[in-house]
């Protein structure tokens, strides 16, 4: 799966609760509607991220594991 992202967050190396934490900061400067790619390799993500756009209201378009890589792609919620 591939979407189309206007915005790029990599987390990869980094663990809870810093991938979170800078997800917020860019979703915080992006424009409603637009998409954000995340990529992340700690396990946590995969129960952290769905939880942390269910609280915003943004939505999860979708997301993927390639081995050690999780990969989620994130739509900023309008206003």
């Amino acid at each position: 799966m591939t979407q189309d992202a206007q915005h790029h967050l990599d987390a990869t190396g980094l663990l809870c609760p810093e991938p979170v934490m800078m997800l917020h900061n860019k979703v915080r400067d992006m424009a409603p509607g637009e998409v954000l790619e995340v990529r992340a390799t700690d396990p946590s993500t995969e129960r952290d991220i769905p939880k942390f756009c269910q609280f915003l209201g943004h939505t999860l378009l979708g997301q993927e594991q390639e081995g050690e890589l999780w990969v989620y792609w994130i739509r900023k919620k309008g206003n």
